[in-house]
């Protein structure tokens, strides 16, 4: 469409300020509510999959608690404890298997932090002594700097140390590099090889100190003892599978009943994140809902305005058919401004609906107000511009019956309309 026509257009919609307004703010709020409400779902969505961290999402963390049912002779109540055997035997009988840990908290039965010390400055942190695999089923962790532990510091039970940013900051300082650094604990001394970093509980797992398995061992006399164990299957296993089988391997080994399911605790992150992702196509589908069907109303708002448009331009249209406009003319005229009024308000809502979660998100991050059940609003911009084309489309389709309907019109039965 040339200048002209768009030019016409304006004054044509100028000319009844409030109706245009009030239909323009139809779609607008239509768009305008949507996008928010994306932005909103996704910022649910964000806090969830931060509360992972960084763990790998199909890894499974297997911890041993007391039996609660009697089983071939042996009472309930008997305290499982697993051992490297119980690894060995994971890693020798299940097919599948791409990473296995251990994992020893310090600490009375496992639940107290340990007193960490450089030079003159102290403070309370939980100390975990870890396989060589373990920073490998915890993919998404961050190194600003040195490096994870790893099979040489296991095998040789070296006396060395990860720490995590928390800790970094509280005994060294934030811009400061420990890595080489000596720290203590529990008598011994041990060299800082790297710092970590890993945003999950809100930074709280960066306020720990990883050593080699073995060196946890000698340090606090488990030999052999294992108070976790972590392991992840290989690509195109199935997670869940996979569990039930390291599950009944542990029942056989340990001697529990097939029944009992205290003894033995089970968090899967397959089985989480399907949970998780089923209330959030839930969600999701809540959300479109409302969304479109505010849209919906834009869109026959437009409609309806159109058909009061050509009812209220018979005459004009008449005179313009008389003067040699053709059907294909008026059709064009009418879907334009059906399609730029739409498109108008709905960019508008898409534009004003954007900015505003950037500005919840930059509030956000300037108050640190990120919480564990809402992070990060943000709406995908490929989305957004796909919904634009898809509403300038239905404005198109909300202005095609008037448009056909004014196409029809005879100029000689346009010229005596009142």
């Amino acid at each position: 469409m040339d200048w002209d026509g768009l030019q016409e257009i304006y004054y044509t919609l100028r000319e009844n300020k409030l109706r245009t307004f009030l239909t323009a703010f139809g779609v607008f709020w239509g768009v305008f509510m949507l996008i928010l409400l994306l932005g909103a779902g996704r910022g649910l969505e964000n806090a969830s999959d931060n509360n992972f961290g960084s763990d790998d999402r199909s890894s499974i963390w297997i911890s041993a608690f007391r039996t609660a049912l009697p089983y071939k002779g042996l009472p309930p109540g008997r305290q499982i404890e697993f051992t490297e055997d119980d690894i060995a035997a994971i890693e020798r009988e299940i097919p599948g298997l791409q990473y296995i840990s251990a994992e020893n908290r310090a600490g009375i039965n496992w639940q107290r932090t340990i007193n960490v010390a450089y030079k003159n400055k102290s403070a309370n942190y939980e100390v975990y002594g870890v396989g060589d695999d373990f920073f490998r089923i915890k993919k998404y962790i961050e190194y600003p700097y040195g490096r994870p532990l790893n099979k040489l510091d296991e095998r040789a039970a070296r006396r060395v140390a990860l720490i995590g940013t928390a800790v970094q900051a509280s005994l060294f300082g934030d811009a400061v590099n420990p890595v080489g650094e000596e720290i203590t604990f529990h008598g011994i001394v041990l060299r800082v090889i790297g710092v970590y970093h890993d945003e999950a509980r809100e930074g709280r797992m960066s306020e720990r100190v990883y050593i080699p398995l073995s060196t946890f061992q000698k340090t606090f006399g488990r030999a052999n003892k294992v108070g976790l164990i972590t392991a992840t299957p290989q690509a195109g296993v199935d997670a869940i599978s996979f569990e039930e089988s390291m599950v009944a391997l542990l029942h056989a080994r340990h001697t529990i009943s097939p029944d009992d399911v205290r003894a033995i605790s089970v968090f899967n992150y397959a089985r989480q994140t399907e949970k998780i992702m089923q209330v959030f196509r839930a969600i999701g589908g809540f959300i479109w809902i409302v969304g479109l069907g505010t849209l919906t109303a834009g869109i026959v708002g437009i409609s309806n305005i159109m058909i009061i448009t050509v009812k209220e331009r018979t005459r004009e249209i008449g005179v313009r058919k008389a003067l040699g406009a053709t059907p294909f003319h008026i059709v064009r005229m009418i879907l334009m401004e059906s399609v730029l009024l739409t498109g108008v308000a709905g960019y508008l809502g898409l534009v004003l609906g954007i900015g505003l979660l950037e500005l919840a998100n930059l509030a956000m991050r300037a108050s640190h107000a990120q919480s564990s059940f809402f992070e990060r609003p943000e709406v995908d911009l490929n989305l957004a511009a796909q919904a634009l084309a898809i509403l300038m489309l239905a404005g198109a389709l909300a202005g095609l019956a008037p448009a056909l309907r004014a196409a029809k019109i005879m100029p000689v039965e346009a010229m005596r309309e009142e």
